[in-house]
């Protein structure tokens, strides 16, 4: 009964309309008030002492930090370098598209912030060079997704941090995973590109243009640098280099760019502000639903159910991928990992999958579900930028999304991809 009203309480909420983080909250407080003996005081206690935690301090900062250079100048130098490394090919801008998101992914820790500075920029210059919106818009939306693999990755510091697992591990692990992502985003739009004659830039860059283009964006590209190189010199944990990546962002954007007036400044904030206070609500409310799933035993028995399924860790592996997936297209990321490492991290360690390796795979799969309808946030993001209907998008994401799905395979199955450059540090 417990399980029943909380699960069909979230449900009939999401189906009416109300957020994620708030039908969180009210189906843990229905079913608390109506199935248990519990004082409803322990959604507070619980809310207040999840985000009484250092680590989560890297959440708000890392959005800052994406914020902040994208209005600074920095997303715009990136998307230069890579049109003129890339951009002269036969659907040069589509692969472009691509190579910007993967750098500003590692800037940015978000998937929606990716899809808003890159989409700003390269939407509009698609359609201009006669690229069908749909296909600019979902590609877009799309490569956004690489936004929470490459590191930073506010996904994996909530995985690192629900499941005890190093954060710094992870930033490392999602880096190849991240590539294979992107590589397989650019194959696909290449092959649809020379299908419809989608034509490049220019002709190809000059030694001198590069060099140019590098130099241009060469503080741009020091930030993963100094992010993850700060994290293993031992010269910052993980949140505090969340915290260097702010004031960088600042000092580059105001002393050197010189693009980000005190305007701009109180806008970025305020939108850091905000987008921080909707992912926090989403912690707190999650730990209390989370907890009541705990105390019915659930994460117990869908692991026994699982288990019984099958022993093959194959079979296994490709049941929880299912299950991330379909998650994915409901619920959001952070929600999901939150929600749903204490219940799959056991049995995924229980069949010999490193922990770091699965962080980085449900990470992946859940990423999914940012181009996935009914949730499908990125989508929403590009739509809005290229003026264009979900439902167009949704269609033209169709062949995209075929390709990630392939891309988690690969990174799934094929753990070294995951594990090379942590093990190399250890």
């Amino acid at each position: 009964m417990t399980v029943g009203i909380l699960f069909g309480s979230f449900f009939i909420l999401m189906l009416i309309g109300i957020p994620i983080a708030i039908a969180l909250g009210i189906s843990s407080l229905i079913t608390i008030f109506f199935a248990t003996t519990l004082d409803t005081n322990i959604i507070i206690q619980n809310g207040f002492y999840s985000l009484n935690d250092f680590p989560l301090l890297a959440i708000p900062l890392f959005i800052a930090a994406g914020v902040l250079m994208g209005s600074g100048g920095i997303s715009k130098r990136l998307l230069n370098l890579a049109n003129v490394l890339i951009g002269y090919i036969a659907g040069g801008l589509a692969a472009v598209t691509v190579l910007a998101s993967m750098f500003f992914a590692a800037i940015s820790g978000s998937g929606p912030a990716t899809v808003a500075a890159i989409g700003s920029f390269m939407i509009p210059d698609m359609k201009k060079n006669n690229y069908p919106l749909g296909f600019a818009t979902a590609l877009t939306a799309a490569a956004g997704s690489i936004g929470v693999i490459i590191p930073p990755s506010i996904p994996f510091v909530m995985f690192g941090v629900v499941g005890t697992v190093s954060i710094g591990s992870l930033f490392l692990a999602g880096i190849v995973p991240g590539i294979v992502m992107g590589l397989c985003l650019i194959a696909v739009s290449l092959v649809i590109a020379k299908k419809n004659n989608y034509v490049g830039t220019g002709s190809p860059p000059t030694i001198k243009d590069v060099l140019k283009a590098l130099n241009e964006a060469k503080f741009a590209l020091l930030v993963p640098v100094i992010i993850l190189g700060g994290i293993y010199a031992g010269i910052f944990s993980p949140t505090e280099s969340a915290a260097v990546a702010v004031v960088y962002a600042f000092v580059i954007g105001v002393f050197v760019y010189k693009e980000l007036s005190f305007k701009d400044l109180y806008q970025s904030f305020a939108s850091a502000a905000l987008s921080s206070a909707v992912t926090l609500i989403i912690i707190g409310f999650s730990v209390s639903f989370a907890y009541l799933m705990t105390r019915e035993r659930i994460p117990v028995i869908l692991t026994e159910f699982i288990t019984s399924i099958s022993e093959s860790p194959i079979v296994i592996l490709l049941l929880i991928l299912l299950l991330l997936l379909i998650v994915g297209m409901f619920i959001d990321a952070i929600s999901s990992v939150v929600v749903l490492t204490p219940i799959l991290l056991p049995i995924t360690s229980s069949i010999g999958i490193d922990p770091i390796h699965f962080g980085v795979v449900m990470v992946t799969a859940l990423s999914i579900g940012y181009v996935t309808p009914p949730l499908g946030v990125n989508l929403f993001v590009a739509s809005g930028i290229g003026k264009i209907s979900f439902e167009k998008v949704s269609i033209a994401i169709i062949p995209f999304l075929i390709m990630l799905i392939v891309a988690l395979l690969i990174i799934a199955f094929v753990p070294g991809l995951s594990l090379f450059i942590p093990n190399l540090t250890n």
